[in-house]
């Protein structure tokens, strides 16, 4: 049996901020899989864990319980760890944030992974051994940029970075992937092999420690709304030459109005879909390894639940659902 749903989780219209509702669930809602919304406003049902250390990856930040994720993108950042480090001289994957146990609003970091369906992974490569709680914690990812430049740093970089975001970019359920800009140039005028998917890798703001993939939703699920397809092209264009103008970067001017702006208020779960009510009020398993990438009783027991939430929450999304429009199309 599962255990007693979130406190308060019940209450949408109570206006306790969504990020404490999702941000106290400790383990995830015991219902089919479901990436629920839009990646920066949703909720996932039915999400498991990959397990903190495998043979080619270990998670990092384990205090935050970021580690879930829909079961689709969990799959796939093992296949990754796999075949990087068989075929790309990439020892294996420091996995940073993913999502909460359920998704939704985090009480810190990310506007997006609410759904299930991003992952940070660190472009420091896996030491050969076991890193300790601690570690996971304390040490700092390895930023590939010259310091205070836009550029990479040879000194640092290696030709098996670009061969793990050719792969990861690679993946047909991937739909784009975050990185620096000054990455994005490196891979342009280095990579010689296959550049097809080029297009996938997105230069946007950080991402000089990390790299964020983004899948797309998965196959025949309604509710969940993915992003617009990148541009065909490679992108190794004036779209990324802006990113090494002054532009970007520089201070966004002061407003004429000298009104303060009003504090802006807090998601709710009145403001997210429907249906994640019912994920955040969804009974939780008893244990962790229920729900861990690689056990089977996940299965049976989201099935067991699968009758629990009416059809209609979990409905096509309406228009009004907001998407972020940042400058250029990321």
């Amino acid at each position: 049996m599962g255990s007693p749903a979130v406190p308060d989780a019940h209450a949408a219209d109570s206006g306790k901020p969504a990020k404490e509702i999702f941000g106290a669930a400790s383990l995830p809602a015991l219902l089919p899989a479901r990436a629920v919304g839009f990646y920066s406003k949703g909720c996932l049902a039915g999400g498991i864990a990959i397990p903190t250390d495998g043979p080619t990856w270990q998670a990092m930040r384990l205090s935050r319980n970021r580690r879930w994720g829909h079961p689709d993108l969990i799959a796939l950042v093992e296949k990754l760890s796999r075949e990087a480090a068989a075929r790309d001289g990439w020892p294996g994957l420091l996995v940073g944030d993913i999502a909460q146990p359920r998704g939704g609003p985090m009480l810190s970091g990310h506007a997006s992974h609410q759904v299930g369906l991003d992952a940070d992974i660190w472009l420091t490569p896996m030491p050969a051994r076991t890193l300790s709680a601690r570690e996971r914690e304390d040490i700092s990812a390895t930023s590939m940029l010259k310091k205070n430049t836009l550029y990479v740093d040879d000194a640092v970089w290696t030709d098996a970075h670009a061969r793990l975001l050719m792969r990861a970019a690679s993946y047909p359920e991937v739909e784009r992937i975050f990185i620096h800009p000054g990455i994005k140039k490196k891979l342009c005028d280095t990579w010689r092999g296959d550049r097809s998917a080029m297009g996938k890798l997105r230069p946007y703001y950080g991402h000089h420690y990390h790299f964020h993939i983004r899948i797309k939703c998965p196959p025949g699920v309604s509710g969940c709304r993915s992003q617009n397809p990148p541009p065909t092209s490679t992108g190794c264009d004036k779209s990324l030459a802006w990113w090494f103008t002054d532009e970007p970067w520089a201070p966004a001017k002061p407003s004429k109005d000298d009104k303060p702006k009003p504090k802006r208020r807090q998601l709710t779960l009145a403001d997210l879909p429907k249906a994640c009510t019912a994920v955040a009020s969804a009974s939780a398993p008893g244990l962790e390894a229920q729900v861990t990438f690689g056990a089977d009783p996940i299965a049976s027991i989201a099935r067991a639940n699968a009758g629990t939430v009416a059809a209609s929450e979990f409905a096509p999304l309406p228009l009004n659902v907001p998407l972020p429009t940042p400058r250029p199309i990321n």
